[in-house]
Parts: structure tokens; C-alpha cells; sequence
């Protein structure tokens, strides 16, 4: 069955019964039906985030689930030319760039647009990692706020804090840039982590004095931000009762982590909506192209929506560079880390840091989920 196919038939099913489709990742549990109903108030809060109205924000939900499910396809079929899909919201499509144009008749079969492009994905990917070795080699100055291979532009970026200058800084971007198709952006701050200092009525804290987010429950407990503890850090529940601790962590490098539960705690497979939204029920860990909507759930911020604007980005913190994150225009705040990021019924990732704040706006980087699952065995807990 084609992408399109796919989209119309979900778009239907929605708008007759206000229902969503997705599957599943090998790492998640089993994913949803097409019978599965969309957890009350997404749809509204959807279409006042997007400036839409509710039967476009039900459609384009639509295209986006069928999208996360045609990614992988494609990815396959054009093989080597692969140069990375990404998702239109003004027409609904999903966007295949091809190296080889050769390749664009047996990937337009899946019911995707093709655009031609002059590198593959595989040729960007490499390049990034050239500059993550650098970076390993010797730390990035903090006047770099990280590089990411951005998709739409089939180049790297490497992102410079407005400002930043000196021989460090000239030296790191004369490196990146000789590492093939790279091109340097200014924004205007550094990223930063989002722990925060103890507050009352918050939903975890860490050895007593630092705040964070629930990510999402796993069988025997929840994920989270490696910066919010290390392994071995106790950790208590919103109510000061102790819920368990941190069973592992990594962080710099990634940020990552997950807490093991005991105490009369117990899972659930919903992300919470803060009154914004009706709590948000989790179905599976479809991975989101680039350009769909994504919202994030976290205890300082309650819920906001953006977009993903990209993926493999590294990010240059002051305490070490944190390599494949997924760049959002989602804000956050401190207390945010850790928390949820998810798309439609999919579960994206954690928070893990970024720059600006929700008054303001800003942008955020996190953790994807599928890869913390695999690292330490875990299964998403579904309903």
C-alpha cells in the first residue's frame, strides 16, 4: 500500500471515528490498531498550536503517522542514494531526496515525492562524524553550540553563538568545514541542560536536591535524562516517598538513563498533558520524520508543541558534547529534563536541553527514545 494510501485511509478513520494508526518499533512493545482512539483534547490543542482548525489538525495527524510507517520503506529502496526523508506539512507529503535519480521511479512507488539532491545521507553522516572525532579529540569551544546534518539543505550545519570569535573558535570551523559539505549558522545562545534546583509537588527528584522528568515507563520503570543522575542515584516521587533508583546512566557523549522502580510504584503507559491536553496515551515508538509536529510533556512547563527540525545533531554543552539527538522548536525550562517528547500516540524521546524558554520561545534537543531501549534491554510499557 502507497504512502498516500496509507494517509487517505488514516485521514478517514480519524474523521470518522477520531482514531489513529502506528506501529510499533522491534525495541517497543506492540503498537496500535487502526481502531485506536486519539487521547482526548490532542486534536484541539494540535490546531491552536499550528494555527489550524480541528479537522485539519485530525488529517494532519493522519500524514504524519503514515509517514513515520513509509520512512523506513523508502530508506530502504533507495539504498546508497538515500539522502534522507523529511515531511511536508503544507502538502502532506513525504519528501525522499536522491542522490542517484535513477533510483526515484522505484521510491515513488511507495506513494512519496522525490527531490534530487547532491549528497547522500550516508556522504553527510559522514562528515558530521569527522567533526564529532575532532570533538573527541580535543572539547569544541563554547562558542560552538553544536553541528547537526540538516536534510532539507542536504548539508552540515554547524551552529556558532552570535558573538562567539577568538583563535579557538577559528580553528574548530576551519576543521568542521574541511570535512566536506559544511556551512556554519549563527544563533543566539549556547544550549544549555534543563535540571533545576528542588521544588515542591515535583514529579521526581534526584539524591534529594535536583529536579527532573518522567520520560516514559518501561517495564520495571521509567527513562529519563542521563544529566538528571548518575547510576546509583536515589530518586523520589512527587509526593517525597522514595521510588527507586537510577539502574544506569550516560552522560556527556549521550543523555540518557533509567530509573528502576519499587515502593508501591507502578507504570502507566500515558504521558501527562498538564490541563492543556487530556493525558496522552503512549501506543509505540514510530520514529517522526523531520517537519512533523511533536509535543513535549515536562513538570516546570507542562505541555508545549513545535516541530522537528533534525535529527543526528550534536550538542555542545558546557559539561561535554552529546552526539544523535533531534533538534525541536519545541521551549523548555529548567525542571523540563528528562521529560517526554511524543508525537501523535508515538513516543519520541526525552528531554535533554536547548536554549530560550517558553515565554520567548526557543529551541530544544532530545534524547531519542529507540536507542535508550536498545542500550539497556528495555521495553516500553503501551496501552
Amino acid at each position: 500500500m502507497s504512502y498516500r494510501n496509507l494517509a487517505r485511509m488514516s485521514a478517514v478513520v480519524l474523521l470518522a471515528a477520531g482514531t489513529t494508526a502506528g506501529l510499533g518499533t522491534a525495541a517497543a512493545a506492540d503498537s496500535t490498531t487502526d481502531d485506536a482512539a486519539l487521547s482526548p483534547g490532542l486534536v484541539t490543542a494540535m490546531a491552536a498550536e499550528f494555527g489550524i482548525d480541528e479537522q485539519q489538525a485530525e488529517v494532519r495527524l493522519a500524514q504524519e503517522a503514515a509517514a513515520m510507517t513509509a520512512a523506513p520503506v523508502v530508506e530502504e529502496a533507495a539504498g546508497a542514494a538515500f539522502g534522507g526523508s523529511w515531511f511536508d506539512p503544507a502538502s502532506g507529503d513525504l519528501i525522499v531526496g536522491l542522490s542517484d535519480p535513477s533510483q526515484a521511479a522505484e521510491v515513488r512507488t511507495a506513494g512519496v515525492r522525490t527531490v534530487p539532491v547532491e549528497h547522500s545521507l550516508a556522504t553527510l553522516d559522514a562528515a558530521k562524524n569527522e567533526i564529532d572525532a575532532l570533538s573527541r579529540t580535543e572539547a569544541a569551544p563554547l562558542g560552538i553550540a553544536g553541528w547537526r546534518v540538516d536534510l532539507e539543505s542536504n548539508r552540515v550545519v554547524v551552529d556558532v553563538v552570535a558573538g562567539a570569535e577568538g583563535p579557538e573558535v577559528d580553528a574548530f570551523l576551519e576543521a568542521a568545514t574541511a570535512t566536506g559539505p559544511v556551512t556554519i549558522a549563527e544563533v543566539a545562545e549556547g544550549p544549555e541542560t534543563f535540571a533545576a534546583g528542588t521544588v515542591g509537588g515535583d514529579p521526581y527528584i534526584i539524591n534529594g536536591n535536583t529536579r527532573c522528568s518522567i520520560g516514559f515507563s518501561v517495564q520495571g520503570g521509567f527513562v529519563t535524562a542521563g544529566h538528571c543522575g548518575t547510576t546509583g542515584s536515589s530518586v523520589r516521587g512527587w509526593d517525597g516517598t522514595a521510588m527507586g533508583s537510577f539502574a544506569g546512566s550516560s552522560f556527556p557523549g549521550n543523555d540518557y538513563g533509567w530509573v528502576r522502580i519499587g515502593n508501591g510504584w507502578w507504570t502507566e503507559p500515558v504521558v501527562l498533558g498538564w490541563g492543556t491536553v487530556s493525558d496522552v496515551l503512549v501506543r509505540g515508538s514510530n520514529v517522526a520524520p523531520v517537519g512533523s509536529s511533536i509535543c513535549r510533556s515536562g513538570s516546570t512547563t507542562g505541555w508545549h508543541c513545535g516541530t522537528v527540525q533534525a535529527f543526528n545533531v550534536t550538542v555542545n554543552y558546557s559539561q561535554g558534547a552529546v552526539h544523535q539527538m533531534t533538534q525541536t522548536s519545541v521551549c523548555a525550562e529548567p525542571g523540563d529534563s528528562g521529560g517526554s517528547y511524543i508525537t501523535g500516540d508515538q513516543a519520541q524521546g526525552v528531554t535533554s536541553g536547548g536554549s530560550g524558554n517558553c515565554s520567548t520561545g526557543g529551541r530544544t534537543f532530545f534524547q531519542p527514545l529507540n536507542e535508550i531501549l536498545s542500550v539497556y534491554g528495555l521495553r516500553l510499557v503501551t496501552a
